[in-house]
């Protein structure tokens, strides 16, 4: 069970890592995406502090990571249509997603379950 826990941590760790790296611009020259960027930063830095305390469970953390990944290569796959900008109605869409994943991240944390240590 420990070498799970940690392997989700580690992917969590690894996902993190790469968003850094999927930002084309500062969050001054585009404040949408930079307001993308900074959701998607702290929804990991949520589940991040959900493994480390426990209230994730090895399962739900993969599933978290899981969506969260879809969503991030949505819109990599967006930008890249568009020459690197989300249109109004991509920026919806991706708000959408994230407070879906926000609403779920909270209740997999909440829900009673905990990773055993």
């Amino acid at each position: 069970m420990r070498k799970l826990l940690f392997g989700a941590a580690m992917s969590a760790a690894f996902v993190l890592g790469l968003s850094a790296q999927d930002s084309p611009a500062p969050a001054a020259a585009q404040p949408a995406e930079g307001r993308i960027q900074k959701r998607k930063e702290n929804q990991q830095d949520r589940i991040a502090q959900g493994v480390s305390s426990g209230q994730l469970t090895a399962g739900e953390t993969a599933n978290l990571e899981h969506k969260e990944a879809k969503v991030n290569r949505e819109v990599r796959k967006d930008r890249k249509a568009n020459s690197g900008t989300l249109t109004p109605q991509e920026k919806s869409q991706v708000n959408r997603q994230q407070n879906r994943l926000s609403r779920k991240i909270y209740r997999d944390k909440h829900n009673g379950k905990v990773q055993p240590k």
